[in-house]
């Protein structure tokens, strides 16, 4: 089995009148104002992985800043879900600072199947990490319904591209130390917080922190597989490749040519995202 923890997927109509959300949204502008920007949808998605052997997908959302994109793009990922509940799994999203409405939204979610939030994108939602007002009932209401949340991270240095962003370790760490029982997937790789797990006290407060792949070739060479799971541990590192930003194969085949341990490869292309999702041999959208 193989299982891509990252993939975003759109509504047909935002494909095709994607000015009108670029004028709409910051956040989808900072990502998609590039004419040769990819939007998917989900049958779109289905086809892609039929043709690269991907078993399962988890299609995320974005970090919009309107509670209004959040429900409308949200009502596709449940629709999708319920189209493929064999293949895809989705993650919802809000805009914490509609914090009443952002909660509602989680439950409504949550009861239809979605099993996480993400990607979020903190410093395009104006989202301050350490307002406690706000991310106390909003991380509890993730925990409460044993969702995941997936964020966007970034690296403090090295080139920019469409989407960096500012989400760097240093503004992690603390949501990471002051929700300890919140199991977070930092995209890309952390931005490279895997790198200060050579702190013990780092390590330790990353016991509940999964990393994934999404733009890998994009972002580092191939050694950093080897130096991340050294850090942190295979059991920490899920195979994902932001699709259609990448196509699937590339990640797929980036990672096979690695000669990682067979028992690594498993837990990275599939075993972790299994037992992060609940997903057994056969796979249906579990019940939240």
């Amino acid at each position: 089995m193989i299982i891509d923890f990252h993939t975003h997927v759109f509504p047909p109509r935002i494909k095709q009148n994607r000015a009108k959300y670029i004028d709409s949204d910051s956040s989808f502008a900072s990502l998609y104002s590039l004419s040769d920007s990819k939007l998917a949808t989900a049958d779109e998605l289905i086809a892609g992985m039929d043709k690269d052997g991907i078993d399962i997908s988890v299609i995320l959302n974005i970090g919009w800043t309107t509670h209004e994109l959040c429900v409308e793009t949200n009502d596709y990922i449940l629709e999708s879900i319920a189209r493929y509940p064999q293949r895809l799994v989705g993650f919802g999203t809000v805009q914490p600072r509609s914090l009443e409405a952002a909660l509602g939204e989680i439950e409504r979610c949550a009861q239809g199947g979605i099993r996480g939030i993400g990607e979020m994108r903190p410093d395009t939602q104006l989202l301050d990490l350490r307002d406690e007002a706000v991310m106390r009932p909003f991380i509890e209401a993730i925990t409460g319904h044993n969702l995941i949340l997936l964020t966007h991270a970034t690296e403090p240095v090295g080139h920019e591209y469409a989407g960096k962003g500012a989400i760097t370790p240093d503004r992690l760490y603390p949501l990471i130390t002051s929700y300890p029982d919140l199991t977070i997937v930092c995209a890309h790789w952390g931005g490279g917080l895997p790198f200060y797990a050579l702190m013990p006290e780092v390590k330790k407060a990353m016991s509940n922190v999964f990393f994934d792949t999404a733009a890998s070739p994009f972002l580092y060479t191939p050694r950093v597989y080897e130096q991340v799971i050294q850090l942190v541990g295979a059991d920490k590192v899920l195979f994902g490749s932001d699709y259609p930003l990448l196509a699937q194969s590339r990640l797929l085949k980036e990672i096979k040519s690695l000669d990682l341990a067979e028992e690594t490869e498993r837990l990275i292309l599939a075993g972790n995202a299994r037992r992060l999702l609940g997903i057994k041999n056969s796979f249906s959208n579990p019940s939240p």
